[in-house]
């Protein structure tokens, strides 16, 4: 049953059928940063993978080492296609001989036809899985009453799992800071809720997880991303426990493409945060960034934070100075600015990228 202050995400949008806000979208954000909230995000698609082979089976369609992971681990995983560009992006979470994944609500349908379609004759059975997501923000998610509400001892180390009563489990992400999920039954949703509230969690909606993410630079599929994004473009790479992509693995679609750019050149874009104008209307996902008449990038997620104002992320060319002022290109043109803080070191140069050279006598 709907709530009275409950104001629903934009039907246009990807949160969809998701709470935006509870009337107090700036409060909200303020709670996270000094107490803590809970986000209801249980639209997110979740899907339950059994089976004696299923961890061998999945390392070899996806990114991430996972052919050997401990009862309890939590990662981030893609799917590449033949060229290295992201088709899928993932959570997954291995516990009690079963792997769970979530990924984004328009991609569930897509991604379980895709693993179905590539079991053959592993032992693996992939079914959607009737749990929901529920995400704490915030440093008070360590206190006695917030932790007795969720039955822990303690909250799980980063990038690890434990289960709750029910037949759930809270989760915390690899450098995540506070911030933890709660995977539960979706019967439960609401009970879940109200225990938390009533240990002092603010429910908050979906408008403070997006503001926390983006000022994170935390890049989401099909918004942060387009058709023609690797993983390097928006930091999805990494060695164990960083990352969605693992270095020292292989035999996987697309890897070729991921171990070339990381050895022999550097990706064509990159994930920047910028801040806009905030004194006009908001510009969408999707729209094209200007600098001088001419596109140099994309805009990504558009977010109004508490403290940073209008902000948003966009892939950009990589190497555009931060200083380079900028425009949006769609029905909606606003100035904006790259945060230099946000912009990946420029000298970082590829094993292989750095063999050739030597041998060439040039330098790097």
């Amino acid at each position: 049953m709907a709530r009275t202050s409950e104001v629903p995400a934009p039907e246009d949008g990807p949160d969809a059928g998701a709470v935006w806000h509870h009337g107090d979208p700036l409060g909200e954000q303020r709670a996270a940063a000094d107490g803590a909230v809970v986000v209801d995000r249980s639209h997110r698609a979740v899907l339950s993978l059994t089976g004696a082979e299923r961890n061998s089976w999945l390392h070899t369609i996806s990114s991430q080492h996972v052919s050997a992971l401990a009862d309890g681990a939590v990662v981030e995983n893609l799917s590449l296609d033949g060229q290295g560009r992201v088709e899928d992006h993932w959570l997954q979470t291995q516990l009690d001989g079963r792997t769970i994944i979530d990924t984004e609500p328009w991609r569930g349908e897509a991604l379980l036809a895709f693993l179905r379609k590539m079991v053959f004759w592993a032992q693996v059975v992939v079914e959607p899985a009737d749990l929901a997501v529920l995400s704490l923000l915030g440093p008070a998610l360590a206190e006695r009453s917030v932790l007795d509400a969720l039955g822990v001892a303690a909250l799980p180390d980063e990038g690890t799992a434990v289960e709750i009563g029910g037949g759930g489990f809270v989760r915390r992400l690899p450098g995540s800071g506070l911030e933890i999920d709660i995977v539960v039954p979706r019967s439960d949703v609401t009970a879940w809720r109200d225990k938390l509230v009533a240990a002092g969690v603010r429910p908050a909606g979906v408008w403070t997880y997006e503001a926390h993410r983006v000022a994170a630079q935390r890049p989401r599929l099909g918004i942060d991303t387009d058709e023609r994004t690797i993983p390097h473009e928006v930091g999805w790479i990494g060695g164990p426990g960083v990352g969605a992509v693992h270095l020292d693995k292989g035999c996987y679609r697309g890897q070729e493409t991921v171990a070339r750019v990381h050895n022999l050149g550097k990706p064509p874009r990159m994930l920047v945060l910028l801040h806009l104008d905030g004194e006009t209307e908001r510009p969408s996902p999707g729209d094209p960034l200007l600098a001088g008449g001419r596109t140099v990038g994309r805009l990504g997620t558009v977010v109004d934070h508490v403290d940073e104002g209008a902000i948003a992320l966009a892939l950009v060319k990589r190497g555009l100075p931060a200083d380079t002022p900028l425009t949006t290109g769609g029905d909606v043109q606003v100035s904006a600015a790259i945060d230099p803080d946000s912009v990946p070191p420029a000298d970082v140069v590829g094993a292989g990228r750095l063999a050739i050279e030597r041998l060439r006598g040039g330098a790097v």
